[in-house]
């Protein structure tokens, strides 16, 4: 017996991606709101999360780009993951500098990764699901 195997991402695996994302986001933007730091401060941990979400995407398509064999500089390639890195690295020394409790800086970074990760598994359940009903 011949069954095709499908490649689309489970509605659960696609569910639990976007779940994880808002929570994550949802989660660093509230502790966001709740926090007793200056405006411009806030404004810094709100670019860091909308710089480091759109890092995370571009280097999980470059990464996939590259395994297909579609190509991708080197330029971007590099960009990406220094992006992701500079996201992370600025984030560490905000929250290193930051006038909070270290349990605050804890739920941060953990909202943080989370936020990244997800990203990165919701792009590839996006890209995913794009090629799988190609094939279909």
């Amino acid at each position: 017996m011949n069954r095709a195997i499908s490649h689309k991402p489970t509605a659960a695996f696609v569910g639990a991606s976007w779940t994880a994302l808002m929570l994550g986001a949802l989660a660093y933007l509230v502790g966001l709101w709740n926090t007793q730091m200056l405006l411009n401060e806030k404004g810094y941990y709100l670019t860091l999360l909308l710089y480091g979400l759109f890092a995370a995407v571009s280097v999980q398509k470059a990464v996939r780009d590259r395994m297909e064999g579609i190509p991708v500089t080197n330029i971007y390639y590099g960009l990406a993951w220094t992006s992701v890195m500079s996201a992370l690295v600025l984030l560490c020394i905000g929250l290193w500098n930051a006038g909070i409790s270290l349990s605050e800086k804890g739920f941060y970074g953990m909202s943080y990764a989370l936020s990244l990760f997800a990203a990165i598994a919701v792009q590839k359940n996006t890209r995913d699901s794009g090629t799988a009903d190609e094939y279909e």
